[in-house]
């Protein structure tokens, strides 16, 4: 199989898609792999390293798309991209159609097979290649929440764990799931006052007997979630619905009465954001404000952090790749009921019903 790695082109987005250790395993299996010159330079490959493991390296992203069977990418494709995707062509990535019509309506006219990272589950019914990202926003939510709480990001000039004789920063994190624990135990570290808030009853049981003293765990209701949102200094939108819109719990006329200079970050704004006033930013122009809140809502949070997001990107994704390669799609899907699940679009037919709900469209009946 022709497997190619185009460049990522979305704004500030550092990342690969596969580290040379599975070039060199694809390779040495029989399997062309094809990788855009300078690909991986934001995350610490050179092309040398690539060229080692047994890639062949090409000059422009269209030659990659014209060539390859199977594309492995970290985000969706980006408008540039869409004249390139080719009937019949296997396109591995995130794609979070839920958020975008428009992405999902190019795919579908493109007769490309859309194998979404983030609907991929394992036995346990987890999300094995959304996970390791959702750790690394979670992880980052904080900082960058601690970051523009800060009087020149336009915050409340707030550090989040205060000092002796000043009390903390109020952290609201809305979502008990990875990024929401990952986000809680970095904000409870920092020294914040921490509230976790989910619909899952044993969820929130887990978490209050994992998390440090200053966590406190509450269901999600919309009351109190209000009552909540007034009092925090910053918010964390850590909710999904795989494969779905992110439920909107924030609406826009509660923003007016919020405290002046409180940061909202949105982690699931690539499904939508669970903020009515959520739009996606860029780590170029990563912020904005509304009713004097200050909004952070880059689609491509873990791109910033490059080499680490790449390694833990790739480490999980690394044996699906290789067994994609190696079985071809049809039998995968047919063995794999897990890996079906990861099919959203097959030869331009929309299968997930999640993504169709969202946009009013029909799933039809899931064959390969």
């Amino acid at each position: 199989m022709i497997v190619g790695i185009p460049k990522e082109c979305k704004s500030d987005e550092y990342r690969i898609a596969m580290l040379p250790a599975t070039v060199e395993q694809l390779c040495s299996q029989g399997h062309q792999v094809l990788v855009e010159k300078t690909a991986g330079i934001g995350s610490g490959y050179d092309d040398e390293q690539y060229t080692i493991a047994g890639a062949h390296l090409v000059d422009e992203p269209d030659e990659v798309f014209a060539r390859s069977e199977l594309i492995i990418k970290v985000k969706e494709p980006i408008k540039s991209e869409w004249h390139m995707m080719r009937q019949g062509q296997i396109i591995f990535t995130y794609f979070h159609f839920a958020s975008s019509l428009e992405l999902t309506e190019a795919c579908l006219r493109s007769g490309i097979t859309a194998v979404a990272y983030e609907t991929l589950t394992d036995k346990q019914g987890r999300l094995p290649l959304l996970t390791p990202m959702s750790e690394v926003a979670g992880r980052m939510s904080i900082q960058q929440g601690a970051k523009y709480l800060e009087k020149p990001q336009k915050g409340r000039g707030i550090l989040l764990g205060g000092v002796p004789g000043v009390e903390p920063a109020d952290v609201l994190i809305l979502g008990g799931g990875v990024v929401g624990t990952q986000a809680a135990w970095m904000a409870a570290g920092l020294g914040g006052r921490v509230t976790i808030m989910d619909v899952n009853l044993e969820r929130l049981r887990y978490l209050a007997d994992i998390m440090p003293p200053n966590v406190c765990t509450l269901y999600n209701d919309p009351h109190i979630i209000a009552e909540k949102a007034m009092q925090a200094d910053l918010i964390i939108g850590a909710v999904l619905v795989p494969g779905g819109r992110t439920p909107v719990l924030i609406e826009r006329s509660l923003l007016q009465n919020m405290k002046p200079g409180a940061v909202i970050v949105d982690v699931g704004v690539d499904q939508g954001g669970c903020v009515e006033t959520t739009r996606p930013t860029t780590h170029k122009e990563p912020t904005y404000i509304v009713d004097g809140v200050v909004h952070y809502c880059v689609a491509n949070m873990p791109g910033a952090v490059g080499r680490t997001s790449t390694q833990a990107l790739c480490h999980a994704t690394h044996s699906y790749v290789i067994r994609l390669a190696n079985q071809g799609l049809d039998c995968l899907a047919s063995q794999d009921s897990l890996f079906f699940n990861a099919l959203n679009i097959h030869s331009g037919v929309l299968l997930n019903d999640a993504v169709a709900e969202s946009h009013g469209l029909k799933a039809e009946t899931a064959t390969v």
